[in-house]
């Protein structure tokens, strides 16, 4: 692998290692936790800390740096169906009283890149902190895929005995969902906590995100007014986008 490209994975390796969880890291930490010597991290943090992606904090420990908030905000700039999106997310939210989310495919990767921050009540769910989730045991992960045609992700890790984990089952699976146009899961990555997604689609009906809820699993006997709710907001989305069924 070039100097460059190991370099530039080096880095991110770190800085993907802070997360709401985990705010600070000193350096003996880091190297330990991602088993390299001392003076190979430190070169490292350094190298951040210089470009402002990080910054250090009292008593050696590091934080994620401001410089951060201004590439994430050329990012989500660059969207146009996000800020749209986002706010239907939170009219979501605080109408269902639900965790609300955004998920993009990122190759075969299903990443949150927005989550509700207010209406919802309720006990925790799973995975309300997490940014990649598992693609085949999530709603927005099964709908996703579904969409782009993708098979079952392989390896396919057993969460719980309710997990997908045949191809013949995802085929049946992932046809029902490009017919019902939405995706659910339940008990699928962790017990007591299911998922509904549905499709935001842009011009042509090419599909940009999904939008959905987690919700405990006693909460789907509520499911059908759940999902009107999420295709009523998905398709005030599609219609700002400019997207008029005929994807």
């Amino acid at each position: 692998m070039p100097r460059t490209h190991a370099t530039v994975e080096a880095a991110v390796r770190v800085l993907e290692l802070f997360d709401a969880d985990r705010t600070e890291w000193t350096l003996s930490e880091l190297a330990q936790h991602l088993n390299q010597p001392t003076s190979t991290v430190h070169e490292q943090l350094q190298t951040l800390s210089a470009s402002g992606l990080l910054v250090r904090v009292g008593r050696g420990r590091y934080r994620l740096g401001w410089r951060l908030l201004k590439l994430s905000s050329a990012l989500y700039g660059s969207l146009p169906w996000y800020a749209p999106a986002h706010d239907a997310m939170e009219r979501l939210a605080r109408g269902t009283h639900l965790l609300a989310f955004l998920c993009v495919l990122h190759g075969d990767q299903v990443l949150c890149v927005a989550r509700s921050v207010q209406g919802r009540d309720g006990p925790p769910v799973a995975g309300e902190l997490d940014f990649e989730l598992p693609a085949h045991a999530t709603a927005s992960g099964k709908l996703l895929l579904a969409l782009a045609g993708y098979p079952l992700p392989q390896p396919s890790q057993t969460f719980t005995d309710f997990t997908l984990g045949t191809s013949a089952a995802w085929d049946t699976e992932t046809r029902s969902i490009r017919k019902q146009n939405h995706a659910l899961s339940r008990d699928e990555w962790a017990l007591g906590t299911s998922g509904l997604a549905v499709p935001l689609r842009g011009e042509g009906g090419a599909v940009l995100a999904a939008l959905g809820l987690s919700l405990p699993t006693a909460r789907m006997t509520a499911s059908e007014s759940l999902l009107r709710a999420l295709h009523g907001a998905a398709a005030e989305v599609g219609w700002t986008l400019g997207f008029r069924g005929e994807g």
